[in-house]
């Protein structure tokens, strides 16, 4: 017991005091510079974080989200994948380009290291872990799904409407339908755009 009070008053000799530091930060008129503070306080812990970077990490901490927000990497795509997902598993994406994400590459993920099991060093969370790929083949991969495949629907959906002469369901014509009937006009037909 003596000895952690002996730690606490050296601690409290080394830094200085909260009254010291704001009489420090006090302008002419007496109110305190706020941004003094804040520098004056960005590394007394002894980490690398900015006032700013904690406040943004304390929020994104305590918000309930189920993943926190993947990091940007410049000129790559980065999301979640779930080791889990027999579906869309990880070995499947990986033929796609995608590459684990790693601590070394992001600050501020230590916390989230992987240890053990088949991505070690990479960033995880449960049984999720971040993944990156580059942007040009993201931009490739949600071109095919979220625009040829759905414009390939449309385009069947229009044939197969053409051809039927569609009828409801108790078997009465709906009215001679074409390619120039209303609705036809857009289907097959839009323009592909930037994924986000």
């Amino acid at each position: 017991m003596a000895t952690s009070r002996t730690k606490m008053n050296a601690l409290n000799t080394q830094r200085p005091r909260d009254d010291e530091r704001i009489n420090k930060n006090m302008d002419d008129d007496g109110r305190g510079s706020r941004a003094q503070g804040d520098l004056d306080r960005e590394n007394d812990d002894g980490s690398s974080l900015t006032v700013a970077q904690r406040s943004a990490m304390i929020r994104s901490e305590f918000q309930q989200e189920a993943l926190p927000r993947a990091p940007d990497i410049p000129g790559f795509h980065v999301c979640w994948l779930s080791t889990t997902n027999s579906y869309d598993p990880i070995n499947k994406r990986m033929r796609l380009g995608y590459q684990p994400v790693t601590v070394d590459e992001v600050p501020g993920f230590e916390s989230m290291r992987a240890t053990s099991g088949e991505f070690p060093g990479c960033i995880s969370c449960n049984e999720m872990l971040l993944f990156k790929v580059r942007e040009e083949i993201y931009q490739a991969i949600m071109q095919e799904f979220h625009h040829n495949m759905p414009l390939e629907e449309e385009e069947a959906l229009k044939r197969n409407l053409v051809d039927a002469n569609a009828v409801d369901s108790k078997g009465k014509k709906l009215g001679q339908i074409t390619e120039d009937s209303d609705g036809f006009e857009d289907l097959g037909r839009r323009k592909v755009g930037v994924f986000a």
